[in-house]
């Protein structure tokens, strides 16, 4: 089990920490000392999953601020709260998202949900809070993706899905653009000489209630999504306090490097301890991550600070 650094002092936001990975993420960095806002679009659930939280661990330094990443005016209105605190930012764990509802559905905004919710708002974020990032005095980005990325493509001519969607493909499309924001931000730091690491993770196939909860959306009445049925005694999986270790490593160890990749080294890449991964081909297009980091900018009015 990896075991997280001490993190005392160190203040973070984890984006849907309230189930799942972003809520095993929390707790276990809770435990090592930091201070955690946890950013959640339903409050309620937060609040219990922040109360399950302080009762294991009473001196956990836990906040909650609402955060509905498929809706760009929550995004800026969460950021502009952290800006007029004005207090450093350590750490971004970008890792709330939802997953292959069975029917279309668009954001506030109007961009299709899958690559509104899981690109598009954390771009946002990120940009937004980059100059509290860049305050800090070494600063951290990790970006949650998944190994459905190795087999997306960015179709730049509809990348809202608006004459086919495909459960499956606009998701795998939504975290392949993950992948190439965390690159793109990678190597941005690395040419202006920013003190800030950009790395992403998958949690491999992990048990959590994102394969059946993400086609509901969130809402009570569950709905049946693409990992609904016997897939889930198929293929090879873990539970979230080993799944939640690869993007752990990318957010806090020090051995985690510019860019780095991480996911389960075991069976099929989906389970096992955590290993570094190569750049998957599907995010090695020439000029791609640059290309979909102009097109995000453009779609979301935000920019990198300076």
């Amino acid at each position: 089990m990896y075991q997280v650094p001490d993190m005392t002092g160190r203040y973070v936001v984890v984006t849907g920490a309230n189930s799942g990975t972003g809520k095993e993420a929390t707790r276990r960095m809770a435990t090592a000392g930091a201070h955690i806002v946890m950013a959640c679009r339903t409050v309620s659930k937060a609040e219990a999953a922040c109360a399950e939280i302080m009762h294991e661990i009473p001196q956990a330094q836990l906040e909650i601020r609402r955060i509905d990443l498929a809706d760009l005016g929550s995004v800026r209105e969460f950021a502009a709260g952290f800006l007029d605190d004005g207090r450093p930012l350590d750490l971004l764990v970008n890792n709330a998202g939802v997953m292959s509802p069975p029917e279309r559905f668009e954001t506030v905004d109007g961009f299709e949900l899958q690559f509104g919710s899981n690109f598009l708002g954390p771009f946002a974020l990120t940009n937004l809070l980059l100059p509290l990032l860049l305050d800090a005095p070494a600063a951290r980005i990790a970006t949650m993706t998944s190994g459905t990325a190795h087999y997306g493509r960015i179709n730049f001519r509809d990348l809202h899905s608006t004459h086919r969607y495909s459960p499956a493909l606009s998701y795998a499309q939504s975290k392949l653009a993950d992948m190439l924001m965390a690159q793109h931000l990678a190597h941005v730091a690395d040419e202006r000489g920013w003190n800030l690491l950009s790395t992403y993770a998958h949690p491999g196939y992990t048990r959590t209630n994102l394969q059946t909860a993400g086609a509901s959306l969130g809402r009570d009445k569950p709905r049946h999504g693409m990992f609904s049925g016997s897939d889930r005694t198929v293929l090879p999986s873990q539970d979230v306090e080993h799944g939640v270790e690869p993007l752990l490593f990318a957010a806090t160890s020090p051995d985690a490097v510019q860019g780095g990749y991480y996911g389960p080294g075991g069976r099929m890449g989906l389970i096992g301890p955590t290993r570094r991964y190569e750049q998957p081909r599907s995010s090695r297009g020439v000029d791609l991550a640059s290309s979909l980091w102009a097109v995000a900018e453009k779609l979301t009015d935000t920019t990198l600070p300076y």
